[in-house]
């Protein structure tokens, strides 16, 4: 007897419209000891099997044939039994840690609360272990944090904050839906070794959802993989990455970016397993014939100069500590040519994303300029003329749920800036440039009148992209665009963003903790931590043979697929 069954367990969404499956006939095994990889594209069934285990599926969902068997104690459907060990027998993960947080209450009083119900323990226990668990994943300064309240957290942080919530009374069984999708190396290497450890010392079972194929490789024993609800292959993780059967796996394991090497583009394949030759080049001669080709001029496009930037450096409530200051940049500097791709790399809290504040304008430094074609962007002498800049310099945001206005339809998401920058133009031409965005993005025209929620993540991302090309940019700011995307999706959007580069001479400034994906985009790399510049060099050099101590640490760390292919 398994110490995990999964048997014959058919899930079926009712709705009015139609009866959807997401989980159809699923079966597999988890031992003491063992940790299985569930992975598979959006809408596969990897979560709906995961919360199916602890009786979370939501309405109309209902689980309509199977079993569930923890321990040899039947599970599926058995409210009263799943009360008593949800949280304290199975722990789990959640893959968003913001909605998995109270915003209403401090992390000590819900990490508290937790231990509290499940182990007998004083209030002055509970917090003394809670501090340990927030040490022991990794989060500096626990007495003080403890006491913070979720949005004080980066995002990396707060999932680190789950995680302990999820181990702090002891589970036999640990479920992870995409635990490291919002860590960098560094820290999503110590998650998994925590993970990794906790399964030896305690004898666990732990299920990681992942589109993650370095972390599959470097972290499982086992793997399933699934598509439309199904189970299309399973077995030991070397043979499934080594000699993959079904279409489904060669195309997974295929569309991994390489950490040893940088390709031109990504393969892809189809569900009939051929390989798919995708390039947006022909989809780009209207757009060129509409907007006039641009030229590449090598030259320097934008200067970063000696910028600092220190959070609350204003407020009239803030305490005259300087510890209550946050340097999020410190004397940062770098410029990047027009023509380029210049990737920006650090772990969460290194001032990534400030700096894409910045660039935009959305944040003002405290110290330093940024010039963009020799103009300086926070000048207060130049604000009429930095209007005309402001459509030249785009950006794609991390989650394109979030981003995209759910109220409006994909065609008026796409022409808003169109009419913003452009106050001449009349309707036809509106029309005609929002069908070349959609057709440069590669969707159908038809998907104009929809609404954000009736598309993918991936197509979401499309979306987003088409927007942002939509004020005929010259730098385009990638943020995290593809970190929350299956690895096959992944590979779409990277190759439409490399082919857009070629077709439309467009500079990007690329965002990411993800090495691998950096290292395929980008021609040279900055790495930053705690708000200062370790490390610019050219990505090859940088990889090869990188100079500072904090850059060896983290392309050393980096889950690699090829250490067992």
């Amino acid at each position: 007897m398994s110490f995990l069954e999964v048997s014959n367990l058919d899930i079926k969404y009712l709705t009015r419209k139609e009866t959807i499956e997401a989980s159809k006939d699923v079966t597999f095994t988890l031992e003491r000891g063992e940790i299985l990889g569930i992975v598979g594209e959006s809408g596969s069934g990897k979560s709906t099997v995961a919360n199916a285990i602890i009786n979370l599926i939501d309405k109309p969902g209902k689980i309509t044939n199977g079993s569930i068997r923890l321990d040899d104690i039947e599970c599926c459907q058995n409210e009263n039994i799943i009360q008593t060990i949800r949280g304290k027998k199975i722990g789990f993960v959640f893959q968003d840690p913001q909605t998995s947080l109270n915003p209403l209450f401090r992390i000590k009083d819900q990490l508290v609360e937790t231990i509290q119900t499940h182990l007998k323990l004083s209030t002055e226990e509970a917090i003394r272990r809670s501090v340990n668990l927030l040490r022991e994943v990794g989060i500096e300064n626990p007495e003080k944090r403890i006491n913070e309240y979720p949005h004080q957290f980066s995002g990396g942080m707060r999932q680190r904050v789950v995680i302990a919530l999820a181990i702090s009374c002891e589970p036999d069984l640990i479920i992870a839906d995409e635990p490291t999708t919002a860590l960098d190396v560094s820290i999503q290497f110590q998650i998994l070794k925590l993970l990794k450890d906790l399964t030896v010392q305690r004898n666990l079972g732990v299920i990681i959802i992942t589109h993650d194929m370095g972390v599959i490789a470097e972290t499982t024993d086992k793997v399933v993989v699934m598509r439309y609800g199904k189970i299309v292959e399973q077995g030991k993780t070397l043979n499934i990455l080594t000699n993959p059967q079904s279409n489904e796996c060669k195309s997974l394991v295929m569309s991994v970016p390489p950490t040893n090497k940088k390709i031109d583009r990504f393969k892809l394949i189809s569900p009939e397993g051929k390989e798919i030759s995708e390039n947006s080049t022909n989809l780009t001669n209207n757009i060129i014939k509409n907007w006039g080709a641009r030229e590449s001029s090598n030259e320097q496009l934008l200067k970063f100069e000696n910028i600092t930037k220190i959070f609350d450096e204003g407020s009239v409530i803030l305490s005259s500590k300087k510890t209550d200051k946050l340097k999020a940049l410190d004397d940062v500097s770098f410029n990047i040519f027009e023509g380029e791709s210049f990737g920006l790399v650090g772990e969460s809290g290194s001032g990534k994303s400030t700096i894409a504040k910045i660039i935009t304008s959305l944040v003002k430094p405290t110290s330093g300029e940024v010039y963009f074609e020799n103009i300086s962007l926070h000048d207060p002498k130049n604000r009429k003329i930095k209007y005309k800049y402001r459509g030249q310099i785009q950006m794609i945001f991390q989650d394109p749920y979030s981003s995209l206005n759910p109220r409006f339809k994909v065609k008026d998401i796409i022409a808003e800036p169109i009419k913003f920058f452009q106050k001449n133009i009349n309707s036809n031409e509106i029309q005609s440039n929002v069908y070349d965005l959609i057709d440069i993005v590669g969707m159908t025209r038809q998907s104009l009148d929809r609404y954000p929620h009736e598309f993918s993540g991936g197509q979401r991302q499309r979306i987003s992209i088409a927007r942002a090309l939509a004020t005929r940019p010259r730098l385009l700011i990638c943020d995290e665009p593809t970190s929350a995307l299956d690895v096959s999706i992944q590979a779409q959007v990277l190759n439409l963003l490399k082919d857009l580069q070629d077709e439309l001479n467009l500079t990007i400034l690329f965002i990411s903790h993800d090495l691998p994906v950096i290292r395929q985009m980008c021609d040279r790399i900055t790495v930053l931590k705690n708000g200062k510049v370790c490390e610019i060099n050219e990505t090859e050099k940088l990889f090869n043979n990188p100079t500072h101590e904090y850059t060896k640490e983290l392309i050393h760390l980096m889950p690699k697929i090829e250490s067992i292919l």
